[in-house]
């Protein structure tokens, strides 16, 4: 009995923290670590937009240092729903020269993709 009282609140947590909901809040198009600013990298959200029958996710990044910069960079799609869309497209990696700016750029084929998210690390 007393482990069903050590234990009940535990498990009350837990439930609470189960839904049917997606755990990533996709309205946040925009995931950058500390160190990508910290190294002068600075950004705007992807811009969406349709190509050759194809959704494309464009960003372009600034570097505001005197040196070049390598950034790693990922862009995840998602659905209406917020659900993931595969296949996972491979992280990527970019010089971006001193003082000046680059484009990079996701397209995908499936036609059910209308969010994507761009996760810049170094």
């Amino acid at each position: 009995m007393r482990a069903l009282l050590y234990v009940l609140p535990f498990l009350l947590a837990l439930t609470g923290c189960s839904s049917d909901k997606p755990m990533i809040n996709t309205s946040q198009s925009l995931v950058m670590e500390s160190s990508v600013l910290s190294a002068g990298i600075v950004t705007d959200e992807p811009a969406l937009s349709e190509e050759e029958g194809q959704q494309r996710a464009s960003s372009v990044l600034y570097n505001q240092q005197e040196k070049p910069v390598k950034v790693h960079y990922r862009f995840y799609w998602y659905d209406d729903k917020g659900l993931e869309i595969h296949p996972y497209e491979p992280p990527q990696t970019v010089v971006v020269p001193a003082h000046a700016k680059i484009e990079i750029a996701s397209q995908i084929g499936n036609l059910t993709a209308s969010k994507a998210r761009l996760y810049l690390y170094l």
